[in-house]
């Protein structure tokens, strides 16, 4: 596997210094960025909160080498964790060569090929967090316990449409091999990821597709023993219709592997009592009141953390509980112009999450208002 990373690394570095030839690295360099900044209120029993959040800010600097390189750096800045725990990573850094429709290769960090959502940006996502399963099963805030990547890694990646008929392909593919660690990340037990997925798109504006991914994560205690690994093998089944301002997406994802007590929390300890399984779903519409400035939307987003005994809990047993979360979700946004954004969004959420030391099913029904300003530069 190292062998065909470096083998298209090499590959990479030729086709770029080729293109240098043409053009220095300064030409055709481009600015932007955006910034999201969140109102957010919920009732939630213990955890009530009503505050003004900065939820991200991005700068973007892309570039061309020649005609068929393109490079794009991003940074991210986010208080998410809290003032004093405030963040700025390097999340993008890679370079692609894009000179056949069916064949592309990307190589540095960058989103991994899986779902349909994952890649979608933040604010033209249109929710105030991408989905609970895309979230914890595609390496946000991982079940695994990877802190949040924003489904992204280190690795290369090929791609490619095929069977282009009346202005769109018929085929899309892509696989990429990744260190399984996330951003900024050294592989900590010297095996890959490889995740891979693909589409048909049988008319404009729909794709249905599916993903496979299996690989690793380094660094866990496990029943004592330290310097263990945990298999992620996932798999993810997507449709989508997105054509004249309409969006509808669905996706089903499941994974195998054990987690931590809560994803995305830094830790590498397992917790066996969760299972080794977890799945969830989604689906949405976002539908134009005004094309292109003021829409309607709704979503209903399901995630379940825990197998017990090989079956997925969907209601109380006993002491096992229902792990399930469920939300139920409104909004509409408002255009101001394609750089300006509102965004008003209610969730009525059925959350029932697990304390670890005592077993106990916390269950919480609450709701939550969320308002976003989102500016793009």
């Amino acid at each position: 596997m190292t062998k065909i990373i470096i083998a298209t690394m090499v590959l990479m570095l030729a086709i770029i210094s080729g293109n240098a030839q043409e053009n220095k690295w300064y030409d055709n360099m481009k600015l932007s960025g955006y910034g999201m900044v969140q109102y957010q209120a919920s009732d939630k029993k213990g955890d009530e909160q009503n505050s003004i959040n900065l939820r991200l800010l991005r700068l973007i600097l892309d570039g061309k080498i020649g005609q068929d390189v393109d490079w794009r750096v991003q940074a991210q800045g986010t208080s998410n964790a809290g003032p004093a725990a405030a963040t700025f990573n390097l999340v993008d850094l890679y370079a692609e060569w894009h000179k056949f429709d069916f064949l592309k290769i990307k190589a540095g960090q960058f989103k991994r090929a899986f779902t349909f959502e994952n890649p979608t940006h933040p604010i033209t996502q249109g929710w105030y967090s991408y989905a609970m399963s895309v979230n914890k099963l595609a390496g946000f805030g991982d079940r695994t316990g990877e802190k949040s990547s924003g489904g992204r890694d280190i690795g290369v990646q090929l791609q490619g449409d095929l069977f282009r008929v009346a202005g769109h392909p018929l085929f899309h593919y892509q696989v990429g091999v990744y260190n399984g660690e996330g951003i900024n990340a050294k592989d900590k037990d010297n095996r890959k990821d490889i995740i891979g997925g693909a589409w048909l798109m049988p008319v404009k504006g729909l794709r249905i597709g599916g993903f496979g991914w299996t690989g690793s994560r380094g660094g866990y205690t496990i029943d004592g023993k330290t310097n263990q690994s945990v298999s992620k093998n996932r798999y993810a089944i997507s449709a989508e219709w997105d054509k004249n301002d309409w969006t509808f997406r669905t996706e089903y994802i499941h994974s195998q592997g054990f987690g931590t007590a809560s994803a995305g929390d830094g830790s590498n300890t397992i917790e066996r009592r969760k299972g080794d399984q977890a799945d969830g779903f989604y689906v949405f519409g976002i539908v134009p009141i005004i094309k292109n400035k003021f829409h309607l939307k709704a979503r209903y987003d399901v995630y379940r953390d825990e197998y017990v005994s090989g079956k997925k809990i969907w209601n109380d047993v006993g002491l096992n509980g229902d792990v399930r979360t469920v939300r139920y979700e409104g909004g509409v946004d408002y255009l101001f112009t394609k750089n300006l954004e509102l965004n008003l969004m209610y969730s009525r959420i059925d959350d029932h999450t697990r304390d670890y030391n005592t077993m106990y099913i916390n269950k919480y029904k609450y709701n939550m208002v969320d308002l976003e300003l989102d500016i793009r530069f």
